[in-house]
């Protein structure tokens, strides 16, 4: 799909996507054509860990599938399928993925993750 238009309905399987790091894999589904939010498909896989982090943009979503042990500021607690949370700009978060089943986080942030679209504009670039 062109990065020009906006699409209404939205196909994940047909996502870019990028490999944030061993274990967590990214499907960018909107924030690609100028829209002021971001939605992506998160998958922590089994046995893996997203460590400690923070960025400037606000973050909100709900468990799309499998089950993890989500750390958001000072709490913590196993979260799954259905559950929701809000992470404000700039507070540290981590999950690990218990289970066989990948863990994955529809996440909202805003603003865009611009940090996402560069990695994946380097991504499409050919090698010499």
């Amino acid at each position: 799909m062109a990065r020009d238009k906006i699409a209404y309905f939205i196909n994940p399987t047909e996502a870019p996507r990028l490999v944030q790091m061993p274990g967590l894999e990214t499907a960018v589904l909107t924030g690609l054509h100028g829209e002021r939010m971001m939605m992506v498909l998160n998958t922590t896989l089994p046995g893996h860990t997203v460590p400690l982090h923070s960025h400037p943009h606000e973050q909100i979503g709900m468990v799309y599938a499998g089950k993890a042990v989500l750390r958001i500021g000072d709490e913590e607690r196993v979260v799954e399928k259905g559950d929701f949370y809000c992470i404000p700009a700039n507070v540290p978060h981590s999950d690990t993925c218990i289970g066989d089943e990948p863990f994955v986080m529809l996440d909202i942030f805003y603003p865009v993750r611009e940090d996402f679209i560069e990695k994946l504009n380097q991504a499409a670039e050919p090698k010499d």
